[in-house]
């Protein structure tokens, strides 16, 4: 990528022409000294140029232009000094609060250095983290758009080791919750969480919690048990927390209860709602007794899901909008007729079951060619 400059001079000079430019914007820099190296003039250079962000005076295409020419100056220098400097650089532009009026423009020069170093660089994982942070901080993320099998592309390109891969994950989360983006964040969450091994999954046991949290109090998760499987979570077992999320996975709304009364600080120190939980758990429920029926009434449903008699309906109304389950209502038989039902979870037993009920489509079809070809054309 072609990084548009300040001014196009050799890099010596070139810096010589910044030094003399920031001084005019009142930054403070040393006098200038032949024996320091290019590395330390753009050094200071980075550390001068906050001042350009607070005088409303300066145009924004002179403010760009300056610091693209420092991303250019950084840009050619050896990997072994350009580490450092892509630090620094990328510090002075993440620096904006949310009242900052230059965002985008930070957010465009971040872009810049990105793009402009090479896909394979390493570096690009110092601009790219800083890219998420800052977007995620002020609800920009939209603009930068991060997908993670992108980023799992890029981490094998620049040769990322696992605990800079997990930083990145973990930043990409934080960015998500903050962009108001929980199902992506759920999904970065578990990506990370299985960067774990059996030998360092106790590492990850604040994260571990975190996604367990998350996970139960989004509405729109109910399949959980693929987080059981986790080597952090699993971790936790023997733990309330691991507890709550198994009885989320496989029990019913009674088990729920039962654990609730005996652990409501608990719940409410996880900043859960035990209202929505009560609600979450009805649905799931609701989905395991209907497993394999056809119809069930609405007795069941009342004892099951400790509902009122004319509470019933309209959860079954509520129930049929997650698309967890396909149903009807028959008011006068007091039943609801089963069309579909999600499984809860799906393992051994569900997978069986998928096994029989493909081998009898096959058979069938198998019955409908052989009519077919018994059909004499006239």
């Amino acid at each position: 990528m072609s990084v548009p400059v300040f001014i196009d001079l050799e890099s010596n000079d070139q810096i010589a022409e910044l030094r003399a430019y920031l001084k005019s914007k009142g930054a403070t820099l040393s006098e200038e000294n032949t024996d320091r190296t290019l590395e330390e003039n753009l050094e200071e250079v980075i550390t001068a140029s906050e001042v350009l962000w607070s005088k409303d005076g300066i145009k924004e295409d002179d403010l760009e232009s300056v610091f693209n020419s420092i991303i250019t100056l950084v840009m050619v220098m050896p990997f072994e000094k350009s580490d450092l400097l892509t630090q620094e650089l990328c510090k002075q532009l993440c620096k904006s609060q949310t009242q900052d009026k230059r965002t985008i423009t930070r957010l465009r020069l971040l872009s810049n250095l990105f793009n402009g170093l090479e896909e394979t660089s390493p570096l690009r994982y110092t601009a790219y983290s800083t890219l998420i942070k800052l977007a995620g901080r002020v609800e920009l993320l939209h603009l930068v758009n991060p997908k993670l099998e992108e980023i799992k592309t890029w981490a094998s390109q620049w040769n990322l080791a696992t605990p800079k891969l997990q930083s990145l994950l973990r930043t990409l989360h934080e960015a998500f919750l903050d962009s108001k983006q929980p199902e992506k964040a759920a999904k970065t969450m578990v990506e990370l969480l299985g960067t774990y091994t059996e030998e360092n999954a106790s590492q990850a046991r604040e994260d571990a919690q975190k996604c367990i949290i998350s996970s139960l109090a989004d509405p729109n998760v109910l399949l959980l048990d693929h987080l059981l499987t986790l080597k952090p979570i699993k971790f936790l077992e023997g733990e309330p927390i691991h507890n709550l999320l198994t009885i989320f996975v496989t029990s019913k709304l009674s088990q729920y209860v039962t654990f609730y009364e005996s652990h409501k600080d608990l719940i409410n120190s996880f900043g859960l709602s035990h209202e929505q939980n009560m609600h979450k758990m009805r649905i799931l429920t609701f989905m395991q007794i209907t497993e394999g029926k056809t119809e069930i009434g609405f007795d069941l449903i009342e004892k099951e899901l400790l509902l009122k008699p004319d509470e019933v309906e309209a959860f079954v109304i509520d129930v049929v909008r997650t698309k967890s389950v396909y149903a009807k209502i028959d008011q006068m038989s007091e039943k609801v007729l089963i069309n579909t039902a999600i499984n809860r979870t799906f393992g051994r037993q569900q997978w069986i079951h998928l096994r029989d009920q493909l081998n009898i489509w096959k058979q069938s079809l198998l019955v409908v060619q052989n009519s077919l070809q018994s059909v004499t054309p006239r």
